[in-house]
């Protein structure tokens, strides 16, 4: 495969991944606000501060409120994370792979891209539900047909490489940006609104039914923050995004036999997580811990791209 195909595959899969996350992102944020004795602009300087936005932001002079946030994360062209740019992005990137994708990929990423305007003037103009309900219907469209048309050759694992990579930097930055910037000075950590607020961000990545499965027992943050970091049985988990990036890997070394840091990283970074537990994360500062996988996470991406040549 060319590095160039290659690259189109694997950012494909990144960026719709963080169009979802944006959209869950704006969600938990609005979320947020309706909480009892939250800061509205806490909450929403917190959003862009997960999506690794906060200088851009700044730059650009927007101001901590619903209407600038929303814009920016969602509607932005200048923002190279927004929702708009992700999926204009993810549809030339399918545009130049055409061949490599089935019908059905592609018509999603297409159609999702012609039809953004009209959802967007919607949003815009009235509630914003609607629209971020659309993003992740539109990416898990993306993901059914890929999964139930693409053959598992290289072009699937490297859409899959991509998302994996992203959805685990995502993950990370969200659980960050709650422990360290969202509750407010003076709360008590373990109390209404830290609850509340644990609450909110498990239901922004869908995992509150899989909380109660593997604990059958109140929302605890540190239970939470295991089953985000450390359970692989998790598909956001850290460590369920490291084991797939291994196993991606893997495959993509026997069908290609390149092999090089990519793959060292990525075993050393699961071996990492399986090798430790949440009470030593604590005692270590999770803070800490996060901000140095999605250090080592990134490391990881540039190895990639130096891997296979993008």
């Amino acid at each position: 495969m060319l590095s160039r195909a290659a690259s189109s595959l694997y950012w494909i899969g990144r960026h719709i991944e963080r169009a979802d996350f944006v959209a869950r992102l704006i969600e938990a944020a609005l979320q947020f606000e309706l909480l009892p004795f939250a800061e509205p602009q806490s909450d929403l300087i917190s959003a862009i501060a997960a999506a690794g936005g906060s200088d851009l932001f700044a730059e650009r002079g927007g101001q901590p409120n619903r209407e600038d946030v929303v814009q920016f994360l969602a509607f932005d062209p200048a923002n190279p994370s927004s929702i708009r740019s992700c999926l204009e992005k993810a549809r030339n990137d399918a545009r130049a792979v055409r061949t490599a994708l089935t019908r059905e990929c592609f018509e999603t990423l297409n159609e999702a891209w012609l039809g953004f305007r009209a959802h967007a003037q919607e949003a815009q103009t009235g509630d914003i539900q609607p629209f971020l309900d659309w993003v992740k219907a539109t990416a898990r469209l993306f993901e059914g047909a890929l999964h139930r048309t693409m053959l598992r050759n290289e072009p699937c694992w490297f859409i899959r490489l991509g998302n994996a990579i992203e959805r685990g930097d995502n993950t990370a930055r969200l659980l960050d940006v709650k422990y360290h910037v969202l509750l407010p000075k003076g709360e008590q950590v373990g109390g209404a609104l830290d609850q509340a607020q644990w609450t909110a961000l498990l239901r922004s990545v869908s995992a509150v039914t899989a909380y109660r499965w593997i604990y059958r027992e109140g929302l605890k943050p540190w239970l939470i923050a295991d089953l985000m970091i450390l359970r692989p049985e998790m598909p956001r988990s850290l460590a369920a995004c490291a084991e797939e990036v291994n196993a991606l890997l893997s495959q993509l070394r026997s069908a290609s036999g390149r092999t090089g840091a990519a793959d060292r990283q990525a075993r050393l970074l699961q071996a990492r997580l399986s090798d430790v537990n949440i009470d030593a994360i604590y005692q270590s500062g999770l803070h800490e811990f996060l901000v140095a996988f999605i250090i080592d996470n990134n490391r990881l991406g540039n190895a990639i791209a130096e891997q296979f040549l993008f």
